[in-house]
């Protein structure tokens, strides 16, 4: 199969589905032979429906699209795998089901993660006697690799950051500060706490 990503397209909001459509069946096999045109054909066909399961579940448009995209990211690479037990759809529902599932394991886990490491900043800030002076040291290393990060970042990612954090304004307020939808607001956040507690966590700072 080809490495290329035939799932960076504009994304359909509707199915077509004409009298005299390809059927499932010869657009696998022609998706076994490489044809991308196959691919964008299926993708075209199904992406509405896989859309609309995954966004019950995600409850997230952003959050949703990215999954989406994953899902048909694996339907194409493991097509092989497709043996014709069960409907091209049920199978390709079985694969969003399972990666739906795993994003939302690895958000669970990602946000615990979140949470202990702003513990660990909550408690260093007023015990910074307690580290040793090479933990200070990589506490001012991680200061400035965040800054330096942060400084990098769209104005308005950081704007965002800002009126969550410092100003503690809900998504809705802070959607109509910036001029951003709130799913934009909320992926904005998760991104920026994310790139935050990395560079916190790279440079070995824990609470003393």
């Amino acid at each position: 199969m080809p490495r290329s990503n035939p799932c960076a397209q504009p994304k359909p909001r509707v199915d077509s589905r004409p009298a005299t459509q390809t059927t499932d069946q010869e657009l696998v096999r022609r998706i076994r032979q490489a044809d991308e045109t196959a691919f964008n054909e299926l993708y075209q066909r199904y992406f509405q429906r896989v859309f609309s399961y995954v966004y019950l579940r995600q409850r997230n448009r952003a959050d949703a699209e990215e999954v989406v995209q994953e899902v048909f990211t694996v339907v194409f690479r493991s097509i092989d795998a497709y043996r014709g037990k069960s409907s091209l759809l049920a199978w390709i529902y079985g694969i969003a089901k399972n990666t739906v599932n795993n994003h939302i394991r690895r958000s669970r886990a990602h946000d615990q993660r979140i949470e202990r490491a702003e513990a660990d900043l909550v408690r260093s800030a007023h015990s910074l006697d307690c580290y040793t002076p090479e933990e200070h040291l990589s506490l001012r290393r991680s200061e400035e690799a965040v800054r330096d990060r942060l400084a990098s970042m769209a104005d308005w990612h950081r704007e965002v950051f800002v009126l969550r954090h410092l100003e503690n304004l809900s998504i809705d307020q802070i959607a109509g500060r910036v001029s951003r939808s709130n799913d934009a607001v909320r992926s904005s956040l998760y991104r920026m706490k994310r790139m935050l507690i990395d560079e916190v966590e790279s440079h070995g700072v824990t609470a003393g």
